[in-house]
C-alpha cells in the first residue's frame, strides 16, 4: 500500500482540524450556558490554531491552499446538534479528537509541537475524565456539566440510531428475499415480511427495556447502599471523596477540605457521591426504559418497513425488484450515516452497506429458491 504524499496529510489535518473547529463554534453558539459555551469556544479556538499550522506546512510543501470549507459530514453533524442538541454529537467529537491524537503521533510534522498532547486533552475534557481546572479558567464544575450532558445521552444516540434501522432493514429484506425465493404468494409476502417486523421490533423493544430497567436497578441499589454508608460513617465517606479528588489532582489540603464541606450538607452529599465515587447521574439513572424501548421499537420497524412497502402495492417479480431498488436506496443512506460516526468516504461506506445488505438478501433468496425446489418436487 502506497504512504502518502505530505501534501496529502497535510491536506487532511487541514480538513480535520477546520470540521472540528467548525463544530466547536456551532456547539458554542447553541449552547445557553456562558460556562459551557465558553468551553466549546475555546476548544474552537485551538483546533483553528492547528488548522492554521497545517495550512502553512501545505503552503510551504506547494502553492498557498484556498481556505477550506467545512465537510458534508461537519455540516450535517452541524445541522443534527441544532435540530436535537449538542449532546447528539458530542461522543463522534470525542472519537475525532482521540483518532486526532493518535495520528499525530505517527506524523513527523507533528513532532516536537503540543498537537497530539492538545488532542488528548481535548478528548479527556469531553469525556470530563477529570475535574481540575483546565486552561486557567475552566472549573471542575464545568466539566462535571459536561460529563452529565454525555451521560444523560446514554451512550452514542446517533449510532443506536443508525444501527436500528440498520438492523430492521438487513434482517427484514433477507426474510422477504427468502420467502420471496420459495415463490410464496404476494399476499403471503406481506404477511411474513409484516410478521417479521413486528416480531423483530418487539423483540429489540424488549431487550431495550430489560437492559435499561436492570441498570436503573442496579444504580438505585448502588446509591441505596451509599446512603446507608454515609448515614453510618460520613467521616469515611468524606476520606474516599477526598482520595478522588487527589487522584484528580487536587492538592491534599484542598480535597479534604472540599470533601468535608460537600459531606457536611446532606442534601447534596449524597448526590456528588453517586456521581465522584459511582459515576451515576441520579437524576437519569440511565435513562428511561420505557423511552428506550419505544425508541428502540420505532427505529427498528423504520428499517423493516422498507423492504415490505412495495409489496401493499405491487405484485409478483416488480414488487420483488421494488423491494430490492427501495432497500438498496436505504442501505446506501445507512452507510452514509455512518460516515458521520467513523469519517470515512462516503461512496466507500454506502457502497459497502449496500454490499453487504444485497449479499445477505441473495443468500436468503437462494436458499428459499432451493427450499422451494424441494417441497414443490
Amino acid at each position: 500500500m502506497r504512504s502518502k504524499s505530505p501534501a496529502s496529510r497535510f491536506r487532511e489535518h487541514l480538513q480535520a482540524e477546520t470540521d472540528s473547529a467548525f463544530l466547536y463554534r456551532t456547539l458554542s453558539g447553541l449552547e445557553s450556558r456562558p460556562e459551557l459555551a465558553q468551553v466549546f469556544s475555546r476548544l474552537a479556538e485551538s483546533e483553528e490554531a492547528h488548522a492554521r499550522h497545517w495550512a502553512k506546512k501545505l503552503a510551504e510543501s506547494g502553492p498557498a491552499p484556498a481556505p477550506p470549507r467545512p465537510s458534508w459530514r461537519a455540516r450535517t453533524l452541524a445541522r443534527l446538534a441544532r435540530r436535537f442538541g449538542p449532546q447528539l454529537i458530542l461522543p463522534v467529537l470525542i472519537d475525532a479528537e482521540q483518532e486526532g491524537g493518535g495520528a499525530y503521533r505517527n506524523e513527523p510534522a507533528a513532532q516536537g509541537t503540543a498537537l497530539a498532547a492538545e488532542e488528548r486533552s481535548h478528548n479527556r475534557l469531553l469525556k470530563a475524565m477529570t475535574g481540575r481546572e483546565i486552561d486557567g479558567g475552566l472549573a471542575g464544575g464545568v466539566v462535571a456539566k459536561l460529563e452529565g450532558r454525555h451521560r444523560a445521552m446514554g451512550g452514542n444516540a446517533l449510532r443506536a440510531a443508525v444501527l436500528g434501522a440498520n438492523d430492521g432493514l438487513v434482517s427484514n429484506l433477507s426474510l422477504v428475499m427468502g420467502v420471496a425465493g420459495a415463490a410464496l404468494d404476494n399476499h403471503g409476502i406481506l404477511l411474513t415480511g409484516l410478521a417479521g417486523l413486528l416480531a423483530g421490533a418487539i423483540s429489540m423493544a424488549l431487550g431495550e427495556w430489560l437492559s435499561v430497567q436492570s441498570s436503573r436497578e442496579l444504580y438505585e441499589r448502588q446509591i441505596t447502599i451509599e446512603k446507608e454508608e454515609l448515614a453510618a460513617d460520613p467521616e469515611a465517606e468524606a476520606q474516599e471523596l477526598a482520595l478522588i479528588y487527589q487522584s484528580k489532582g487536587v492538592p491534599a489540603a484542598e480535597a479534604g477540605a472540599l470533601a468535608r464541606r460537600l459531606i457536611e450538607n446532606r442534601e447534596t452529599a449524597l448526590d456528588t457521591l453517586a456521581r465522584e465515587e459511582l459515576g451515576i447521574d441520579p437524576e437519569e439513572l440511565g435513562g428511561s426504559a420505557w423511552e428506550a424501548a419505544l425508541t428502540s421499537f420505532v427505529l427498528f420497524a423504520v428499517g423493516a418497513i422498507v423492504p415490505v412497502g412495495p409489496f401493499f402495492f405491487a405484485t409478483g417479480q416488480a414488487a420483488v425488484a421494488l423491494s430490492l431498488g427501495l432497500s438498496g436506496l436505504g442501505l446506501f443512506g445507512i452507510g452514509a450515516a455512518i460516515t458521520l460516526m467513523t469519517g470515512r468516504g462516503l461512496w466507500f461506506s454506502g457502497l459497502r452497506q449496500l454490499g453487504f445488505g444485497l449479499a445477505a438478501a441473495a443468500v436468503t433468496y437462494g436458499i428459499g429458491w432451493l427450499m422451494g425446489v424441494s417441497l414443490s418436487g
